[in-house]
């Protein structure tokens, strides 16, 4: 299926035209730039700048078509599809659009017609014609095309998957329960949507035990408040209606994407883009495609694009929840921590009852160095969960990380054991928590078995070989830590904090050549974003200018132990 997903991607032509534009070049250059930081704003209005002066130019067109897509609009993006097909220019973005467009608007024989003259892809030519069909009464043709995608090698899955759901849209619904459970000799892997569809179809057979069984074997007991409220109506014998899919132009809508889910992290996010807009154009309420649209924007850094499609998911939806996590993440991407903190804040008020925004809320404010905050959030979450369970262990490793940040130490290391209880080889808890250890002197022994057993299970890990490194260093065996440390700035040779303390060893064993150059390494590594209570700059110029011995003395710290060959 990957395989077959990527060919599909690759297949399909992607980003906006390189073709020369002669006429209002600067307004063309303008547009071409802003595509490229993924702008479509700004340029859907400098191609229609460009527009006015040549408006049968292809390549403009065809750029603003993608422009005006990128934004939503698929009125305005069709429009110009169209006149793109008046002038006899085909294209596959050209295709997308139209077919769209035709589907919403019920015109199955033109898209069928389009099919001819302006193919997009086999996969998605195939599935879009047998919802065309759907479309126009003729069910039995339907199922034929709908085969016809599933003897098609590498894509078998979507065309089963579709026909199932035409079936369902239809009322068939022991011909789409057939499909999905394997029944038919063939089993398809469904997604989370393709599950709720399956536990609908299996409600309005009056199987609802059946229907809840699966959302239990496919989630867990652990449920988002959607797929809770699926299943509670299941459990008290609620019929619950087939709504995944209730006509052909939804069922085109659906082919936008799955082909979306496709391409997700095989094409460019820009391509990818125009299946999940194209979708929720389709269907304003496919919430799915929206919250993946707005992912994408996010990826694409068009957070107010973003935020503005993750408020239209409106407030009593059961994703609202997952929306409004999505828009507090945009805004804080952004630059607007306060904006998202306030967004993160509200929804623990509305959504109490979810561990995961409490969570949400708690690692934002860490994140921010707001650690005493953070600890609120955390203690919220963790009242939640009757039970802790393996999968908990992260809530106790981030509510430890900031009581330790907060001097609260007595319950970070409650914490710290508590998440090495619910998963004993975690190696960032037995990092962490031998590291700190070590920071304050105590517990040597524990902290280096801990140090060396995350080593053992993350081997490539600089920052867990820095640790043990400067464990040794501490403990004074100070020849054992230098190929620790080595190994260390080998896989992350541009961290400050892991220079800085190559240089430490280096002193220790005598290399003070090589530690003065390690810590100017160091000093050069130093950012804005440098967390300087782990790498201090002016103790690092310090040393430079008289030795570290000198300036653990200036320190009050204990001196170096001699080290030599023989120990």
């Amino acid at each position: 299926m990957r395989i077959a997903h990527l060919t599909l991607a690759l297949a399909l032509v992607a980003g906006v035209s390189t073709k020369p534009v002669l006429a209002d070049s600067g307004s063309y250059l303008a547009a071409r730039s802003a595509m490229i930081s993924s702008d479509y704003a700004e340029a859907a209005q400098y191609y229609a700048q460009a527009l006015t002066r040549d408006p049968n130019n292809p390549s403009i067109l065809e750029n603003a078509v993608n422009a005006y897509i990128g934004l939503g609009d698929l009125d305005r993006a069709a429009s110009i599809a169209q006149r793109l097909v008046d002038i006899g220019t085909e294209g596959q973005i050209t295709g997308l659009v139209l077919y769209g467009d035709s589907a919403l608007k019920g015109e199955w024989d033109t898209l069928l017609s389009l099919q001819e003259s302006n193919p997009v892809g086999p996969l998605f030519d195939g599935l879009s014609k047998s919802w065309a069909l759907v479309g126009k009464g003729q069910m039995s043709e339907a199922i034929e095309a709908f085969d016809d995608v599933a003897s098609t090698q590498g894509v078998e899955a979507f065309g089963l998957y579709h026909k199932a759901l035409a079936l369902a849209s239809v009322g068939d619904f022991e011909g789409a329960a057939e499909i999905f459970s394997g029944d038919t000799g063939t089993s398809i892997r469904l997604t989370r949507r393709g599950v709720v569809a399956y536990a609908q179809v299996l409600s309005q057979l009056e199987r609802n035990e059946s229907g809840s069984e699966l959302i239990t074997a496919s989630f867990g007991a652990t449920l988002d408040p959607y797929l809770e409220t699926i299943k509670a109506k299941l459990d008290t014998g609620e019929t619950i209606p087939f709504d995944t899919v209730k006509n052909a132009s939804e069922g085109v809508a659906e082919v936008y994407y799955s082909i979306a889910t496709a391409l997700r992290g095989e094409a460019q996010d820009a391509y990818t883009l125009i299946y999940t807009r194209m979708a929720a154009a389709l269907r304003p309420d496919h919430v799915d495609s929206l919250l993946l649209s707005a992912e994408l924007l996010e990826n694409l850094e068009r957070y107010d694009l973003a935020t503005e499609v993750y408020d239209s998911v409106p407030r009593d939806n059961p994703s609202f929840h997952a929306a409004e996590l999505g828009r507090a993440e945009a805004l804080r991407r952004s630059g607007r921590e306060d904006a998202a903190i306030e967004v993160l804040k509200q929804l623990a008020k509305s959504h109490s009852e979810l561990p995961l925004v409490h969570v949400t809320l708690g690692d934002t404010l860490r994140g921010m160095d707001r650690f005493e905050e953070s600890i609120k959030p955390y203690n919220a979450a963790v009242d939640l969960i009757e039970t802790p369970e393996e999968q908990h262990w992260i809530i106790f490793f981030a509510r430890a990380i900031a009581h330790e940040r907060s001097d609260n130490w007595a319950q970070a290391e409650a914490d710290f054991r508590k998440a090495l209880e619910l998963r004993p080889e975690q190696p960032q808890v037995l990092n962490y928590l031998g590291y700190s250890f070590l920071e304050m002197q105590t517990n040597f022994d524990e902290a280096i078995d801990m140090i060396e057993r995350a080593v053992a299970l993350r081997p490539d890990s600089g920052y867990i070989i820095d640790s043990l490194g400067w464990g040794l260093y501490r403990l004074g065996r100070y020849d054992e830590a230098v190929g620790h440390m080595e190994k260390a700035v080998e896989r992350q040779p541009i961290d400050p904090i892991i220079n800085d303390h190559l240089g430490d060893v280096y002193w220790a064993v005598g290399r003070n050549r090589e530690a003065e150059f390690q810590w100017h390494r160091a000093l050069s590594f130093i950012t804005d974003d440098t967390d300087l209570t782990d790498v201090d700059p002016k103790r690092i110029r310090r040393k430079l200018e008289v030795g570290l011995d000198k300036v653990l003395e200036e320190e009050g710290a204990a001196p170096l132990k001699v080290a030599n060959d023989d120990g």
